[in-house]
């Protein structure tokens, strides 16, 4: 039996004022007491001072939602781990689709920031997915594994504990359709099967791997039932604490 951890990570993407942060953040320290799982929320920058600030002390983990693979330097408008971490940041999405698809983010910049993360003892969220044409082409396993094999070409099989994979069918993401529970598993099959060929069998079974496609209260209990999903990268559904307490109540 793996002793993997079940991750629930709410990403707010681009909502929430650092007042209206603070106020929904404290919601979800109330409905995550408790919890069975690690429950992590990913804010915006700007939130990220009161974020830490309310969960300190609490079960709940803040992270990001990107940063910049450079220590420092003429980079306008970028983050870097280390100011992450000295904020009590603990994790951080890399390589979500909408960075990819929106803002030019490549394989290639994925795998310096993984390392970034991983240097600054922050615990990257790694994103992968297909598109609905890939799918459709029968491409998308291919295209996942070379996603992964980019990604953590340079991570050392000790430090893979320390990473965290997030699946998440781009067709899948803010449009309501969800990836049935065998399809989902099918994916997540193939990431930690990908995980024991660069790595070995171990090292693949102690990876957490989330579902990222738009789970929500009502399906969460049977994506989380599948031997190979171990926890959600949640969107719209982190934004409304009901909801989201439902989700990690889900997940055993």
């Amino acid at each position: 039996m793996s002793n993997r951890k079940t991750i629930i990570a709410g990403n707010w993407k681009m909502n929430k004022t650092p007042k209206e942060a603070e106020a929904l953040l404290g919601d979800v320290l109330n409905v995550a007491k408790g919890a069975a799982c690690e429950v992590v929320v990913c804010t915006p920058y700007v939130d990220l001072p009161c974020a830490c600030a309310v969960a300190k002390g609490s079960n709940v983990n803040v992270g990001a939602q990107n940063l910049h693979f450079k220590a420092s330097g003429a980079y306008t408008g970028e983050i870097s781990a280390a100011m992450l971490q000295e904020l009590g940041v603990g994790y951080v999405i890399i390589g979500h689709s909408e960075r990819r698809e929106y803002f030019a983010e490549t394989d290639a910049t994925v795998a310096l920031k993984i390392g970034a993360a991983l240097a600054a003892g922050l615990t990257p969220i790694l994103c992968v997915g297909e598109s609905l044409e890939q799918r459709e082409q029968g491409i998308m396993g291919e295209h996942i594994r070379t996603q992964i094999k980019i990604a953590l070409a340079d991570v050392a099989a000790a430090d893979m504990g320390k990473v965290v994979v997030a699946y998440e069918p781009i067709w899948a993401i803010g449009t309501g359709k969800t990836a049935t529970s065998e399809q989902a598993q099918e994916v997540c099959k193939l990431i930690r099967d990908t995980l024991a060929e660069l790595y070995d069998d171990a090292t693949a079974q102690s990876v957490s791997i989330l579902y990222g496609g738009s789970m929500n209260a009502k399906n969460a209990a049977e994506l989380l039932a599948q031997p190979d999903i171990d926890g959600g990268l949640i969107g719209g559904a982190s934004l409304k604490a009901e909801d989201f307490g439902k989700i990690i109540a889900a997940a055993k």
